[in-house]
């Protein structure tokens, strides 16, 4: 495993730009680690078709694979409404935009720090 990977924060942050070269939008970065002990960091993201959420998923898995990292598990694939991509001290949440709004991780999360994600910064 590379160096940068063995740091959360830095995976996240480099998931987030991988999903932002896929169109996802509203990107979120939830730090976890003092609050939660199922892992370190949220990546929230939404895609506008269940197409385009596939897509996403399938193209950081595939970039995080080129760094040596393979995912825990992986569920929601098929149906493409809520993909969950678990990388240990990272688990990543790519929605529909509905369903998203409807289950409001970051509501539920809403004493969570959040980190800056590439979208913000570009």
């Amino acid at each position: 495993m590379k160096e940068a990977f063995k740091d959360p924060k830095k995976k996240s942050i480099f998931c987030a730009e991988v999903a932002l070269e896929k169109k996802a939008f509203d990107i979120t970065i939830l730090e976890l680690k003092k609050i939660a002990s199922l892992t370190d960091y949220f990546l929230i993201c939404s895609g506008r078709s269940d197409r385009q959420v596939q897509a996403i998923a399938q193209f950081i898995e595939e970039k995080m694979r080129e760094k040596g990292v393979r995912p825990m598990g992986v569920e929601g694939r098929k149906g493409g409404r809520w993909i969950l991509m678990d990388y240990e001290d990272v688990v990543i949440h790519i929605f529909y935009e509905p369903v998203r709004l409807y289950y409001n991780l970051e509501g539920l999360w809403i004493e969570a720090p959040r980190i800056n994600s590439p979208e913000e910064k570009g």
